[in-house]
């Protein structure tokens, strides 16, 4: 219950159960007791509110900047991705897997603490895409290297896919897809090859790509039938209960200037075993969904708001091409580079 009413994933609301944070009736609570709406529930001290009816979920696509950390506060004062969210009630936004302070790219959020645990938990294998410049070219047994293994201190990590992007100079463009998401792995995956990542850009989660017209600090929301298509794919069912009726479409203009586009020195996604719910946004791996026609793709969106439940807006989807055809660009030497886009199918008494 408490996952389905985002109040975390469901491997750290046991972490909290275990360690005594989450009470029922002002007594410890326990792995899948079972609850009713006459029962009080409190995490850290704190009364929550439960609906008993699965509530709507929630999914949100953002264009991640540099420059921005995926956490809701920082003591050093950075901005924080969660200042541009739309307001919540009692629920919060969980971030499905993070992107390093300067990485940039494609991060999911949802209201759902179910499906972000469906998303990111590691048996689901669930596949992302990034766009990655380097310092140098890959030789052939490099280039071997990461499609067999690389050895790096947590295990072996391998790519699923590697494609040359093209580029100029000292800046060379590789696209890479991974299946798991351990702490900043694309980078010390190059590092341990001897080259040095200077720009990554995340440019697809599982079957959801980054809308080529959705600009750095932008959001959209996924619409109902994308929406149900990626519970559906989740093994959630019927997203009936979980979302509005399809509305027009708007795209959240950027809260700051999007005129500069500053380099990345080696980004990757943080930690994906990490469960700081309530307090923090929630990482790991992500679900495998199927595949959605570019036409589908391109047809979500939700229309912008403002006011209590926040601003959102814009149209996900999309089909971009290779090299100059995808929704971001590069220096590289005089010229430009796209690293393309892959449009997406998105396909799915309680206890605690």
């Amino acid at each position: 219950m408490l996952a389905q009413c985002g109040y975390g994933s469901l491997r750290g609301l046991e972490e909290m159960i275990i360690a005594g944070r989450i009470t029922v009736n002002r007594m410890p609570a326990e792995v899948g007791q079972k609850v009713g709406p006459n029962d009080q529930i409190r995490i850290n001290g704190e009364l929550v509110r439960l609906r008993f009816a699965p509530p709507r979920a929630r999914v949100l696509l953002y264009h991640k900047p540099a420059g921005e950390i995926v956490s809701r506060s920082d003591p050093e004062g950075r901005p924080t991705v969660f200042e541009r969210l739309p307001r919540l009630g009692s629920a919060k936004w969980i971030a499905v897997g993070r992107l390093d302070f300067n990485s940039e790219g494609l991060l999911l959020f949802t209201t759902s603490g179910e499906l972000a645990n469906r998303l990111m938990h590691p048996r689901y294998g669930v596949e992302r895409e990034y766009s990655v410049r380097i310092v140098g070219t890959l030789t052939p047994e490099q280039e071997r290297a990461l499609r067999e293994g690389v050895t790096l201190e947590d295990g072996v990590a391998r790519v699923s896919s590697l494609s040359d992007e093209g580029g100029e100079g000292t800046n060379h463009w590789y696209k890479v897809t991974l299946p798991e998401g351990r702490n900043r792995e694309v980078r010390r995956l190059f590092e341990a090859l001897g080259l040095m990542v200077s720009r990554l850009i995340r440019t697809r989660y599982g079957a959801i790509a980054m809308p080529p017209q959705l600009k750095r600090g932008q959001q959209v929301e996924l619409e109902h039938d994308d929406l149900q298509r990626l519970l559906q794919a989740t093994g959630m069912g019927n997203a009936g209960r979980h979302g509005d009726a399809a509305r027009r479409r708007e795209t959240v203009p950027p809260a700051g200037d999007d005129a500069v586009e500053a380099d990345a020195n080696g980004n990757e996604a943080l930690p994906d075993d990490t469960d700081e719910v309530l307090e923090d946004e929630i990482d790991g791996n992500r679900a495998e969904p199927g595949a959605m026609p570019p036409q589908q793709a391109a047809r979500s969106g939700r229309p912008g708001r403002r006011g209590r439940r926040g601003r959102r807006g814009g149209r996900p989807g999309g089909h971009g091409g290779g090299a100059g055809g995808g929704h971001h660009g590069g220096n590289r030497g005089g010229g430009n580079h796209g690293g393309g886009n892959h449009g997406g199918h998105y396909g799915g008494g309680n206890g605690l």
